[in-house]
């Protein structure tokens, strides 16, 4: 099959903001009076929805979580966030980036973020980064009911971007996923997407064990070499 889209993962694969997140979870889970334990948010957190990270460590605490609590909990980790992406005088994109998504343009191919942070969250940054435009449309944690490591998102777009370009026929084993969790990686291959594993949260060897093709940096990755192996 001819690659044809490639999609990518928001935090973690466009902007390094997971200690971020982290702070951000561990002050509303304070607020609510409770704790994060040592490592619980990588265990916990990592590739997964917002909506999914606060439903578990919530759960995992005997909470009974309604969605009207859920939505204000949302809120304010989507406000706090807003307040520090605002603060910051240079965002965090990951090196090599704007590169890749050039080569990806000048190979005629589409682009998508599949994520499961929150749509407020990634268009505020995608508008700041001035990338808005790249995108052929956003699947966020918004839009699905499963999280990664659910296949939903993926499956999602590839319904989404032949709605929006009749015709087309894509299919899934014509997209590319850009993921740096394991969650994720699973998500996309169980939707039948062959994988390109950036190493920015995980090691080499554990991404590697995973990914179809793993790369420490975007300038690593020969598209080209890519797209023959997709053929």
């Amino acid at each position: 099959m001819t690659l044809k889209a490639v999609f990518f993962d928001f935090n973690g694969v466009i902007i390094h903001d997971e200690q971020m997140h982290e702070q951000i979870i561990d002050k509303l889970m304070l607020e609510e009076n409770l704790q994060l334990k040592r490592g619980e948010f990588r265990a916990v957190c990592l590739g997964k929805s917002d909506r999914a990270c606060i439903v578990e460590l919530l759960s995992r605490r005997g909470r009974f979580v309604t969605e009207v609590y859920l939505q204000r909990l949302l809120r304010s980790k989507a406000q706090a966030y807003q307040a520090r992406i605002d603060s910051l005088e240079t965002l965090p994109i990951y090196s090599g980036l704007a590169e890749f998504i050039a080569k990806i343009r000048a190979a005629g191919l589409k682009m998508a973020i599949v994520s499961g942070a929150m749509r407020s969250d990634i268009e505020s940054v995608l508008n700041l980064a001035g990338w808005t435009e790249n995108f052929e449309l956003i699947v966020t944690g918004d839009d699905v009911k499963a999280s990664k490591p659910a296949p939903e998102g993926y499956l999602l777009a590839v319904e989404l971007m032949n709605q929006k370009y009749p015709g087309w026929n894509l299919e899934p084993g014509e997209c590319l996923a850009v993921e740096n969790t394991l969650a994720g990686i699973e998500a996309a291959k169980t939707a039948g997407i062959q994988v390109l594993g950036v190493t920015h949260t995980y090691p080499f060897h554990m991404i590697q064990r995973q990914a179809n093709w793993t790369v420490d940096f975007f300038a690593d990755l020969e598209l080209e070499r890519v797209q023959e192996l997709c053929m």
